[in-house]
């Protein structure tokens, strides 16, 4: 059983791998790499022979790598297509990571605990909305004015309190974000990235299937296969009881815990956000 799972995750990851590189070979244009457009194209973007021929590899065996062949690229060969096609920092680590190529970071697996110290700094933060996020984006602890800003957290069962599914499938969240397309893009792309070393993984498989299912913008958008990194920024949340608020939010990476991050809002002077959360922090908190 264990085998067959294993396999599995390995011919996941392989199709990964392909789907992402394909991906990014149909957005490269012939001009963009400094090649003639020779004939009139019936797909998108690039040829497998024209990438080959930049990254410096038979076309053939780029061809297997797209179709999630078993076949294995070096780190030389990986930055050179790195290089062909184009990616960025971000695009770069993902394709190295679908590669299952060296990375000191291990897979964590099974129940996680959020450790006291992190619990304990959540609760001293009472004028910055902030949560503990897991390997797969799940709410795993929250303070009181992130309860009060996005709802209360406890109310929330099984996928309901995931961060993805709520951006794409909670019509209330969804209100709560004036910016949804912006954020809802953003957050699919720094999922992505992050999921990539979970390719195969049941638990991951399986809230895609989900979010596939009940979002369009989901069902449009994951196909493209856009990463970014980590990003900070700005958010505004318009809430029927506080009004309108901008917040700057970061995440924090937990040392001893590298698939858990901290994503802390802290509100700023626009729209007199600081005193309208303190307004809603006095308020009873709703789901």
């Amino acid at each position: 059983m264990s085998n067959n799972l294993d396999q599995s995750v390995i011919e996941a990851r392989r199709r990964e791998f392909g789907a992402f590189l394909r991906s990014r070979r149909e957005r490269l244009t012939p001009a963009s790499v400094g090649l003639a457009a020779g004939f009139r194209r019936r797909t998108p973007g690039l040829r497998r022979e024209e990438v080959a021929l930049l990254a410096g590899v038979g076309a053939t065996w780029y061809t297997w790598l797209e179709q999630g062949r078993d076949v294995r690229a070096s780190g030389e060969v990986l930055s050179a297509l790195a290089d062909a096609l184009r990616l960025d920092p971000a695009e770069k680590r993902h394709l190295f990571t679908l590669s299952d190529r060296p990375t000191t970071e291990i897979r964590s697996l099974g129940p996680e605990d959020v450790p006291q110290p992190l619990t304990r700094m959540l609760a001293s933060l009472r004028a910055q909305p902030a949560y503990v996020l897991g390997r797969r984006w799940d709410v795993l602890a929250w303070n009181a004015a992130a309860a009060a800003l996005f709802g209360d957290y406890g109310l929330l069962q099984g996928d309901a309190r995931n961060s993805v599914h709520r951006v794409f499938t909670d019509p209330a969240h969804r209100r709560l974000l004036v910016d949804w397309e912006a954020v809802a893009a953003n957050s699919l792309a720094m999922f992505r990235a992050d999921s990539a070393r979970y390719a195969g993984d049941p638990d991951f498989e399986r809230l895609i299937a989900t979010l596939m299912e009940k979002s369009a913008e989901f069902r449009a958008w994951w196909p493209k296969h856009e990463v970014l990194r980590p990003l900070a920024g700005l958010k505004r949340i318009r809430h029927p009881q506080g009004g309108l608020m901008t917040f700057e939010y970061t995440a924090l990476a937990v040392i001893d815990r590298p698939d858990m991050k901290l994503v802390v809002y802290t509100p700023l002077d626009e729209d007199g956000t600081a005193g309208k959360l303190e307004k809603l922090l006095r308020l009873p908190v709703e789901a």
